[in-house]
């Protein structure tokens, strides 16, 4: 939350530090966190990343650390300050995942003993069924209850409630209710259900904790491109490797060909090309001389320089680009899902119901025990259960519809978001193009010069290069026998054919929007060879499949203006170029201020922090790691055409989902009624409840054929 500096900060400058909150759970606590924490004196401003569970505080520099753990503590949050922009796991994921183990397999041993009961054992039989289930129930409630109850406390010492309150309230009345039948020779125990509802909410949480660290691994996969290390050079220009750690600037870096950069900085002596699509989504290598900047992460793709260190560790701009991916998702993190919606005024309506049960039934004169009895019976067939499945259910057939037509889905909560996108903005190379340049007019190029061409290509690295060689290989031209060959860092190749000097590399005219190389025979003219990057099958017709359905698109990238804007008028899209990742974002977060919900379409590592601060994000297959984390689908293959299914399929499972919160709500308002009268037993109540549910997942199942 931002709100006016207060005035005893007026001109301070303020200090920033983060915070990993492992106890956030729902949506309620952004606004607790944010208004708690900014109403703390010395506090300018607090942000909530929901998806990483971290907390920004830009605070007086003055207000010492423990000051402000204790301000997380008073509001009933533990908080650990974390140095980097990066948090490491808390290993939540792993420690819910055993506790959900624990608790799917006791009630599948529960439900066993239960099934007897159903049955109709009576006497002796029963109460050692009842017991059989109380040793199992008590000790795995203990254990996998643990995150609810310990959550649920610390809110109540803070003097807050939060959604683990009832939660733990629920499970522990039909614990304590069960043990006391089972010690009174009752004939029903409601272990089943106890220990039932546990594991249901234990997969919930899971779920959630593997899509935060899914999130973590965008920025983590991003700073992997980093090189470990360097080569310094001593005062005797003897080199000695260092750790990227214990890099500073002013020391010098010898950069070998091939080699990453693990430090900002400028060269000192030689000359080469480097490879910055790290950065700038540039498919063609830079040349940079002596004097120019290079940055930590991108390749050189040419001959050994002498780098300066300007900047290391965390100032470098590969980090930089890793805290703008993580800070954009901020604002995605703040996206309250439709179950979380309905969850915080479900929630507590039940609870009073159940309480104004009980308290009604007890002044009619009803006894403490069938009060209790009858309240439970309120809270299981009121248990939310069909509301919990109404989601999840019609994602997962959804997830799975998709994953069938090659997009895979990776949060839950993007089929919500991407139903509620109503514009979309395309990267261009690698994802409305195939990222792969091809040569368009070799035919014209005399079978001597075909030749001449292959033998210099046939010795670079370039993508050019590459390619030229590849067509022209599969043209079956056979090389030329050029001799002398060598290779210019950022101009090209050049030798020796029968006595005349042959270059083949960077064009001395202009190639225009497209790529291009030259070819140079003696004293002759130049002859030039354009490349295009291909479109990606079906891309025409999905931008227009798009358009039909609402959604208009526009075009991103950082590549040249000359071939962003060819693409853009082959597909009549506006399209802008040559923008940095920060230029990127700023005009993503520009259209997303005018109100559009955008799916962004990425595939760089420039553009991870645009896929972050989109409304949705979709990468293709071939992305890079960092892109395909920072996204919420990713699809397969070549066609474009499955960005168009995803967002059909999404809006068909939101029409789903509001029928299965109809279908939930409808039965709540028959169910609980019959409850609140007393004519409905805690029996009765679970098996209402668990036919609703029934009901909401046949309903999802209606998804599979969605994905077309």
């Amino acid at each position: 939350m931002n709100r006016p500096l207060p005035s005893a900060l007026a001109g301070t400058a303020l200090a920033t530090s983060r915070f990993a909150v492992p106890g956030m759970r729902c949506a309620g606590c952004i606004a607790k966190l944010e208004n708690g924490l900014a109403a703390v004196p010395g506090v300018a401003a607090a942000r909530v990343n929901f998806t990483a569970k971290q907390v920004s505080l830009s605070h007086d520099p003055a207000l010492a650390m423990p000051a402000l753990v204790k301000a997380f503590a008073d509001l009933g949050f533990d908080a650990n300050p974390i140095g980097d922009a990066l948090a490491a796991p808390d290993g939540e994921a792993r420690r819910l995942v055993k506790a959900l183990a624990v608790a799917g397999f006791a009630a599948m041993n529960i439900m066993l003993l239960s099934v007897s009961v159903w049955s109709g054992a009576g006497g002796l039989t029963r109460d050692l069924f009842h017991w059989l289930s109380a040793l199992i129930a008590l000790p795995t409630i203990a254990y996998a209850g643990q995150p609810f109850f310990r959550s649920a406390i610390r809110a109540l010492r803070a003097g807050h409630t939060n959604m683990d309150v009832p939660i733990s309230i629920g499970v522990t009345l039909a614990t304590a209710l069960s043990l006391f039948e089972t010690i009174n020779h009752g004939a029903h125990a409601y272990f089943d259900s106890a220990v039932m509802l546990l594991f249901f909410l234990l997969a919930g949480r899971w779920l959630d904790a593997v899509m935060r660290d899914r999130a973590r691994d965008g920025v983590t996969a991003l700073l992997r491109h980093m090189a470990p290390g360097a080569m310094v050079l001593d005062g005797d220009d003897v080199a000695h490797w260092q750790p990227a750690s214990a890099l500073v600037p002013g020391m010098r870096m010898l950069v070998a060909a091939g080699e990453r950069l693990a430090a900002d900085g400028v060269i000192l002596a030689g000359r080469s090309h480097f490879d910055q699509s790290l950065i700038t989504g540039e498919a063609m290598p830079v040349a940079v001389a002596t004097g120019g900047r290079v940055l930590a992460g991108t390749l050189n793709c040419g001959d050994a320089v002498t780098v300066a260190v300007t900047a290391a560790g965390t100032d470098t701009g590969i980090a930089d680009i890793a805290r703008l991916m993580q800070d954009a998702a901020q604002g995605r993190s703040r996206y309250v899902r439709i179950a979380d919606r309905a969850a915080r005024l479900y929630a507590p309506a039940v609870h009073a119901l159940a309480l104004a049960s009980f308290i009604g039934w007890m002044l009619a004169g009803a006894g403490w025990h069938a009060s209790l009895l009858i309240a439970v019976a309120v809270l299981i067939i009121t248990c939310p259960c069909a509301l919990g499945l109404a989601v999840p259910a019609a994602q997962i057939v959804a997830a799975g519809a998709l994953m069938r037509v090659g997009v895979l889905v990776k949060d839950g909560s993007a089929l919500e978001r991407l139903a509620e996108a109503d514009a979309a903005v395309f990267d261009k190379t690698g994802t409305l193009t195939l990222g792969s340049p091809e040569p368009l007019d070799l035919d014209r190029l005399p079978a001597q010069a075909a030749g001449i061409a292959l033998a210099l290509a046939q010795c670079s690295r370039h993508p050019l290069s590459e390619a030229l060689r590849r067509a022209l290989t599969a043209a079956g031209t056979l090389p030329a026998r050029v001799t002398l060959i060598s290779e210019e860092p950022g101009e090209g190749l050049s030798g020796q054919f029968q006595g005349q000097v042959v270059r083949l590399g960077r064009p001395r005219r202009s190639g225009g929007a497209h790529m291009a190389t030259a070819l140079q025979i003696g004293d002759g003219p130049e002859q030039l060879i354009h490349f295009a990057d291909p479109l990606r099958p079906a891309a025409a017709a999905t931008l227009a499949r798009l358009a039909a359905m609402g959604m208009p698109s526009r075009i991103l990238s950082g590549d040249r203006a000359e071939p962003v804007a060819a693409v853009g008028a082959a597909l009549g899209l506006p399209a802008e170029g040559g923008l940095d990742p920060a230029g990127k974002l700023a005009r993503i977060k520009a259209l997303s201020a005018g109100g559009a919900r955008l799916l962004m379409v990425g595939d760089g590592l420039n553009d991870g922090p645009a896929l972050a601060a989109g409304h949705v994000a979709m990468a293709p297959g071939s992305a890079a790691d960092a892109s395909q984390n920072a996204a919420d689908m990713v699809f397969l293959g070549n066609s474009l055409a499955p960005v168009a299914v995803a967002i059909a399929c999404a809006r068909a499972t939101q029409r789903i989902v509001k029928q299965n919160f109809a279908l939930a709500i409808a039965y709540n308002v028959v169910a609980v009624p019959l409850a609140i009268a007393g004519l409905v037993t805690p029996l009765i109540a679970a098996l209402a409840m668990s036919g609703s549910s029934i009901i909401v997942v046949a309903n999802a199942l209606r998804l599979k054929g969605s994905a077309r």
